[in-house]
């Protein structure tokens, strides 16, 4: 995926360098690029940061869990 947003940003720089002036051009770059791409990586992001946060709430059960007897 990553791989994917820096084409992205590759294209939308490129586009953005074309422009008649820095304003059109930094328009171009934040939303044909920054603005799309965050918020594909955010969207995409989101089962990962579900798992994480699931990880990390085992974890703190576990560690909650006093030490079985031996």
């Amino acid at each position: 995926m990553h791989i994917v947003a820096l084409a992205w940003l590759y294209v939308t720089v490129l586009m953005a360098l074309t422009e008649s002036n820095v304003v059109a051009g930094i328009l171009t770059l934040l939303f044909y690029g920054i603005l799309p791409l965050a918020l594909l990586l955010w969207i995409f992001g989101g089962p990962g940061r579900r798992r994480r946060a699931a990880r990390k709430a085992a974890q703190a059960a576990a560690g909650d869990q006093p030490d079985p007897p031996h």
